[in-house]
């Protein structure tokens, strides 16, 4: 007889850190992935469409990114015979660097408890 596989997801722990001045989100998952797309796609239009983002929005979340920053994480170009563009910064790479490394820590330094909660849930 063969065993038919559940089709339900295992449980996952997934940190989602926010840094916050004030009510405003600084930086978060949101804006660090939108980083990281544009680090891979080369503009914020193609950024924003690779997270199913309107342009509007993309920009927006970095304006409000680079306003809580010493030093801007995205340089924009404006028009011009090449039409402009963006590209992350020396601190936008940094940025995205010490994001993804203290989740990471995060991760490893709480594995053990993380283990214990998820036994605690329901086996699918």
């Amino acid at each position: 007889m063969a065993t038919q596989k559940s089709t339900t997801p295992k449980p996952a722990l997934k940190l989602r850190m926010r840094v916050n001045i004030g009510e405003q989100i600084a930086v978060g998952p949101g804006k660090i992935q939108l980083l990281e797309a544009l680090a891979e796609q080369g503009s914020i239009t193609a950024a924003a469409k690779s997270l199913d983002m309107s342009y509007r929005r993309a920009w927006l979340l970095i304006d409000e990114l680079n306003r809580s920053l010493a030093e801007p994480a995205v340089a924009s170009a404006t028009g011009g015979q090449r039409g402009g563009g963006s590209e992350l910064t020396e601190a936008g790479r940094r940025l995205i660097e010490l994001y993804r490394g203290i989740e990471a820590q995060a991760l490893k330094a709480c594995a053990p408890d993380i283990r214990k909660l998820l036994k605690l849930l329901a086996s699918p």
